[in-house]
């Protein structure tokens, strides 16, 4: 990663001597790129020439469908790129002082703080993963007092809250024990994974954590609870008609259950423990629920019912923290009064453990989680990603200029809350507005809040606070501040990007969609940086044209792109060479490796064939009206034999899914092309063969991309084999594909 030399940037007035917080500095390639764009934007303009003259010039039919269709795909690939030149355009990176904070402030001034978590399926979450989340978070190096967690579980699992309850227990040992040996990873799962210092005490702590772990994985193996554990009337009464699938069920009272209270319960050693807050909103089939935006909505009025902490962290229930230091790092930006004004969050990267060697799914998403928020934070600010993101609690209560009150004064940003946890007046107004209509006729979810409209309500949610006036930063430390799992098969992977691609076309095609409402209220390169991502899914047409068509017009001998002599050869290769050329130099310089990187661009080639389409699809059906299938919880369970597979870097099919089929079906194709393409040119040359070399590299290319699905059909024989069924399917669709697309060709 480049690592710049660093400028300093006074975090107070020039008068005082108040010590540094916070540094910035501008990339150094920021010149090399925005010449290379004033290049570049000259060859794309020569390439539309080119295809204009080929059109006017046309003599068939198929000429100028042929030339048509690219013409639209080179169209939306000139603007996915232009979009992407506004991260280029003034990167920078910044450096943090955490030590120099407690010269500024004292401990006992410093901020509450709120930390949100979020669960929805015991299956798919394992309440044991959850509980290790909030653990290293609780664990902390800030002051206890001022530590809040709400964990919010929307499925309504008894599982969750046996879990919770144990947990509760068990840090009232953790957290004395990270403290007095300074641990560094304070989730004990992955502590205990470790070559940790061994001691009788730490044997001890290990035993109880091992314990509590294996009574929480038996409750959910077996889907009993012990009487010996105590809960409260409210709990047994929210649970009563609860079963093994009760987590699904959609009718369910709010149930709000303090599980530590600092005010009263203390660790082995006496200090007093932070705050663990259990939620499930209530739920109807009558009302909306908005899905994760819906439950931090709930847990924003839940805790200023009760704690109103001024500064918020959102976390995934996966995302553990990797560094107790975090929190102090964040407020060296939160409490810069030069940026207090505007700031709406800080914004750390999402990083992930258990990538294999070539990241094969391209899991870590470089570009979206590192490199583009980089430059990013050189214009208004990175974007919310949903987790590891410090927010002002006032950002949420509209514009920086525009305080929008709530309905109940008890819930304003400013609030102090003077009351215990467990006083009835505070639990009988957090009930009240854990409700399922407590929104009905109010501004939570369209002026204040975390806003609904979209499947990726982090997205959305940063765009629009964007939109009116907020800033926000990105903080990217040395030690990963936040470590996340990442999904073990393909499936999970294509069906996740496919929820993201439903969501970002839902605010591209809003009244707040990016390339209008974005430009005129953030300006042209922040309204390009948001569209680059919200118009991601029609990114299927230009793939879909660029790994069939060239291809199908190869086996027909019909050559569509320039000769090796012509001139014009000479400017395709220049953007092909020119686009990967900077994509592999930035992946690289941001501390990627080039066996990585061809995981990133084969995976960018699979998205399109698979998730884009199916995702557009589906957005284009529920925009007429048509019910589709909703939101999906990406699973977290890791399977052995998948993750041997993974770790040897062997790709997961195992199960049918129209996703594979596309993409198996395109894959046939190019092979198919590929070995008849070569064979003509080797073989029978004649008077076109120059004219088709850039095809078969093209599907060359593709083939070698391709490689794990040849290997999925007809070189494996384990579980994670391509099914049959899908490579049947396949090939009678590429077989079609092939008739039909002949009879039109010739």
């Amino acid at each position: 990663m480049e690592k710049p030399p660093l400028r300093d940037y006074t975090v107070t007035n020039a008068a005082s001597a108040t010590p540094l917080l916070n540094t910035l500095t501008p990339s150094r390639r920021t010149s090399l790129n925005r010449a290379f764009a004033a290049v570049y934007t000259c060859a794309i303009v020569a390439l539309f020439y080119r295809h204009t003259q080929t059109l006017l010039s046309s003599k068939t039919l198929v000429s100028f469908c042929v030339t048509l269709t690219l013409f639209v795909s080179d169209l939306i690939l000139a603007f996915i790129w232009a979009s992407g030149q506004a991260f280029r355009m003034r990167p920078v990176y910044r450096k943090e002082f955490p030590e120099n904070l407690e010269k500024v402030v004292k401990t006992s001034d410093l901020p509450g703080l709120d930390v949100f978590i979020c669960t929805a399926d015991p299956y798919k979450e394992p309440p044991i993963s959850v509980v290790n989340t909030a653990l290293s978070v609780m664990a902390y190096d800030y002051p206890t007092e001022k530590i809040s967690v709400y964990v919010s579980d929307d499925g309504g699992s008894a599982f969750t809250l046996f879990a919770f309850m144990e947990a509760a227990r068990f840090a009232a040992h953790w957290l004395p024990f990270c403290r007095k040996n300074d641990i560094a990873k304070r989730n004990p799962d992955e502590y205990f994974a470790t070559d940790y210092k061994m001691s009788s005490e730490t044997e001890d702590i290990k035993i109880m954590y091992e314990s509590m772990k294996m009574s929480v994985e038996h409750v959910v193996e077996t889907g009993k609870i012990s009487e010996e554990y105590n809960t409260s009337d409210e709990v047994r009464l929210a649970f009563s008609q609860w079963s093994i699938d009760g987590f699904t069920r959609q009718n369910h009272p709010t149930v709000i259950q303090v599980l530590l209270d600092q005010n009263k319960d203390k660790d082995i050693t006496g200090n007093c423990l932070p705050n663990l807050v259990y939620v499930s909103r209530q739920k109807s089939k009558t009302s909306p629920h908005h899905f994760k935006a819906g439950a931090l909505n709930v847990l924003v009025r839940v805790s200023a019912a009760m704690t109103n902490a001024p500064v918020i962290l959102t976390l995934d229930c996966d995302m553990y923290s990797n560094d107790p230091t975090t929190p102090l790092r964040a407020l060296c930006y939160i409490l810069d009064p030069e940026m207090q004004s505007n700031l709406g969050y800080v914004q750390f990267p999402q990083e992930y453990r258990g990538l294999n060697k070539s990241d094969i799914y391209a899991c870590e998403h470089k570009r979206l989680f590192k490199v583009h928020p980089v430059g990013y934070d050189g214009l208004s600010g990175p974007n919310y990603v949903g987790t590891g993101c410090f927010f002002r609690r006032r950002a949420l209560y509209g514009g920086p200029s525009t305080l929008i009150l709530p309905e109940i004064d008890g819930l304003c940003p400013d609030c102090v809350v003077n009351q215990p946890l467990t006083a009835p007046s505070v639990l009988e107004l957090a009930h009240h507005v854990a409700g399922c209509n407590y929104e009905n006729q109010t501004k939570w979810g369209s002026k204040i809040g975390f806003r609904y409209g979209s499947l990726v309500e982090d997205y959305y949610t940063g765009y629009r606070m964007k939109c009116e006036g907020w800033r926000s930063i990105f903080c990217y430390p040395e030690t990963a501040a936040f470590l996340g799992d990442v999904p073990f098969n393909l499936l999970d992977v294509l069906s996740q990007n496919k929820r993201w691609a439903i969501g970002l076309l839902e605010v591209a095609f809003s009244r707040y969609s990016t390339i209008t409402f974005g430009v005129k209220s953030m300006g042209l390169f922040m309204g390009l940086g948001y569209s680059y991502y919200a118009f991601w899914a029609i990114l299927t047409i230009p793939v879909t044209t660029y790994c069939l068509l060239p291809q199908l017009a190869l086996l027909n001998e019909l050559s569509i792109f320039p000769k090796v002599s012509d001139p014009w050869f000479l400017l395709y290769m220049f953007l092909f060479l020119g686009a990967y050329g900077q994509d592999l130099l930035e992946f690289v310089v941001h501390g990627g490796t080039i066996q990585r990187w061809w995981s990133d661009q084969r995976m960018w080639i699979m998205r399109g064939l698979s998730c884009y389409p199916f995702g557009l699809t589906e957005f284009v059906v529920k925009s007429i009206g048509i019910h589709t299938e909703g939101f999906n919880v990406t699973s977290k369970i890791i399977n052995d034999e998948q993750s041997k597979r993974y770790e040897q870097g062997v790709f997961e099919f195992g199960v049918p899914s129209p996703l594979f089929v596309t993409l198996t079906m395109a894959a046939i194709v190019n092979l198919l092309s590929f070995i008849v393409g070569l064979v003509h040119f080797i073989v029978d040359g004649g008077s076109n063969k120059e004219g088709l070399i850039m095809q078969l590299v093209l599907t060359g290319l593709i083939v070698m991309n391709c490689l794990p699905v040849y290997q999925a059909i007809a070189f494996r024989s384990d579980k994670g084999k391509m099914p049959t069924e899908t490579t049947v399917t396949a090939t009678l669709l590429a077989s079609a594909v092939y008739v039909v697309a002949s009879l039109f060709l010739k």
